[in-house]
């Protein structure tokens, strides 16, 4: 589309950004961050609205809604974190800079310069709990609510993929307790400890191809000469097959312990994997900006707020802003020259799609496959 964009303030975005990332927004405690988004839309075009999980939501134009563009606020990093920014050898580092930092300041600017423009109806939602064992919850009520014709889901890193396929998972706790005792005059009783190895080595043994399980905790007992009357394990199994991933889950339904202890499962956070076929007109339209600007032509994967959109039988996919490193790291950072592009790709997406409407009304495509995980 020659002759329609226009120049964007970098500037205006980078500072935006590391405004953003200075403030501490682990999930559950995202107050802060959502007032700034609050204030900085104050006069923008549009309408805001907080929803009642807490999302802020930038309306413009009324629904139905042709795009909802999803942003998640909140980090991986607690407040305990030092919250600073740094500019070294033409990269932005600091924890949160790119997730997603970065993400949120270019999808307020490139908004604020096209929201004048726009022909179909769009809304910008900025999420609460996509992170840690945040259950999507703010992504899953801003489509179940908006209902969007489609969505895309912004993330700071990951500029050289187009991520059409949405990894789910299933996250769980395991405790396994029991009678405790001396270890040698009562070693006829059951040790929740080895009742908990047993279960996670049947678990592990059993895991369907093409299902990764990691046991990332492992706590329990009182002493070397104690058997132990408490043992716990928290694990996720992740998937892009979502029947695979129930069947995990059934297995999780079904595990026992030995006699004289007991096993309590509790599910912790369920994320709905799915996929947008490739053949999809937003898809083609991405690819097909993607290519004018020079971006390489791949697909990846990952967990975002796009989970919950193909989950509700709403086409999505997630799109990188930038190209960074060490995400979830406290050394994250992102490269300041990539920031451009990154919001140049969003804004030739969203002229496509909302202004001369070509990106979807003329060409046919697949559909969106997903299933919800309850």
């Amino acid at each position: 589309m020659p002759g329609t964009s226009v120049e964007l303030d970098v500037a205006a975005i980078e500072r935006d950004a590391v405004a953003l990332a200075q403030i501490p927004a682990p999930t559950g405690s995202e107050a802060e961050r959502l007032t700034w988004v609050d204030e900085r839309l104050m006069g923008v075009p549009g309408e805001r609205s907080r929803d009642a999980v807490g999302n802020v939501v930038w309306h413009l134009g009324d629904p139905p809604f042709a795009l909802v563009l999803l942003i998640h606020v909140d980090t991986v990093f607690g407040s305990d974190e030092p919250h600073s920014v740094v500019e070294r050898g033409g990269w932005l580092h600091g924890p949160g800079i790119g997730d997603n930092a970065v993400a949120i300041a270019i999808a307020v600017g490139v908004v604020e310069e096209v929201a004048s423009e726009l022909i179909e109806p769009l809304a910008v939602a900025f999420t609460v709990g996509e992170e840690a064992l945040g259950g999507l919850r703010g992504a899953k009520h801003a489509c179940r609510t908006l209902r969007p014709r489609l969505a895309i889901a912004l993330e700071g890193h990951g500029l050289d993929r187009i991520y059409t396929d949405a990894v789910g998972s299933v996250r769980v706790a395991l405790t396994v307790s029991g009678p405790g005792g001396h270890s040698w005059w009562n070693r006829e009783r059951p040790s929740a400890a080895h009742g908990l190895v047993r279960v996670l080595g049947s678990l592990l043994a059993s895991v369907p191809e093409g299902v990764s399980v990691n046991v990332g905790r492992l706590a329990g007992g009182d002493g070397i000469n104690v058997i132990a009357r408490r043992a716990e394990a928290a694990l996720e199994a992740r998937s892009l097959d979502q029947e695979r991933l129930d069947v995990v889950q059934e297995q999780l339904r079904r595990l026992t312990v030995d006699d004289g202890l007991e096993l309590a499962v509790e599910t912790l956070e369920t994320r709905p994997a799915g996929r947008l076929d490739r053949r999809h007109p937003l898809v083609r339209t991405v690819r097909e900006e993607r290519a004018r600007l020079g971006l390489p032509d791949r697909f990846g994967d990952g967990s975002t707020d796009a989970n919950a959109a193909l989950a509700q039988g709403i086409p999505a996919l997630a799109l990188g802003c930038a190209r960074g490193a060490d995400m979830h790291a406290p050394t994250e950072r992102i490269e300041r020259a990539s920031i451009g592009l990154g919001a140049k790709q969003l804004e030739r997406v969203l002229r496509r799609l909302l202004v001369d409407q070509s990106g979807i009304r003329r060409t046919p495509g697949g559909k969106a496959e997903a299933k919800e995980v309850r």
